[in-house]
């Protein structure tokens, strides 16, 4: 700023750390939109910088490989985020928990997406990579809840959460994905009830080890 006028140039830079977020979620918008059309092996930053609109230039600015650019498109993209539920009971956390993921699968657009990324990562190593870095980070975004779980005494300290959370995404994976049924609440209500039956035992056997 020179004399209370701010130039041009500040006034560019301001405007495009405004305007840095809103383009990178287009361009997660476009790459998951094109995963999902044309798989992963048809995928190109190139056809990602025409969905988007934004220059190829700036787009491998940011992502210098289409690997990059998915795995950030995975991790950051609100198409597959989700608010982490809080019931005050560890059912109650996991059947909101499958409901959640099963609003986001029973989405057209966002079922597409997650089909097309378990595709790839069957035949490519490094689409694999990324879908096995989405889950690591989501078990790492479920944390807290588990850790509310144990201080209640709900969970055994030592029982791996991600158990619990493959236990309910392969459920509705098969179902939604390969059975092309919908999960109604009886659906989601047996499979917490199989969870806590099992998640008992465990609480169980943690307290004979320690008496």
């Amino acid at each position: 700023m020179v004399d209370g006028v701010t130039t041009r140039a500040q006034a560019q830079v301001r405007s495009g750390e405004r305007s840095g977020p809103r383009r990178k979620e287009e361009i997660f918008a476009a790459s998951l939109e094109l995963l999902a059309e044309h798989g992963y092996d048809a995928f190109t930053v190139e056809g990602v910088a025409q969905r988007s609109g934004v220059n190829k230039t700036t787009v491998y600015r940011w992502w210098p490989s289409k690997s990059e650019l998915l795995r950030d498109a995975l991790l950051h993209s609100g198409t597959l985020a989700f608010d982490l539920p809080d019931t005050g009971s560890l059912t109650g956390d996991l059947a909101e928990l499958a409901a959640r993921v099963a609003g986001l699968l029973a989405d057209p657009e966002t079922r597409a997406v997650v089909e097309a990324a378990l595709v790839g990562a069957v035949r490519h190593p490094a689409m694999r990579e990324l879908v096995i870095q989405f889950l690591e980070d989501r078990l790492g975004r479920h944390q807290p809840l588990f850790a509310r779980a144990v201080e209640r005494g709900e969970l055994p300290a030592d029982l791996d959460p991600a158990v619990l959370v493959d236990a309910v995404a392969g459920a509705l994976w098969i179902r939604l994905l390969v059975r092309r049924r919908p999960v109604s609440e009886d659906f989601t209500g047996q499979l917490v009830a199989l969870l806590a039956d099992g998640i008992a035992a465990a609480r169980e056997r943690a307290g004979r080890r320690r008496g």
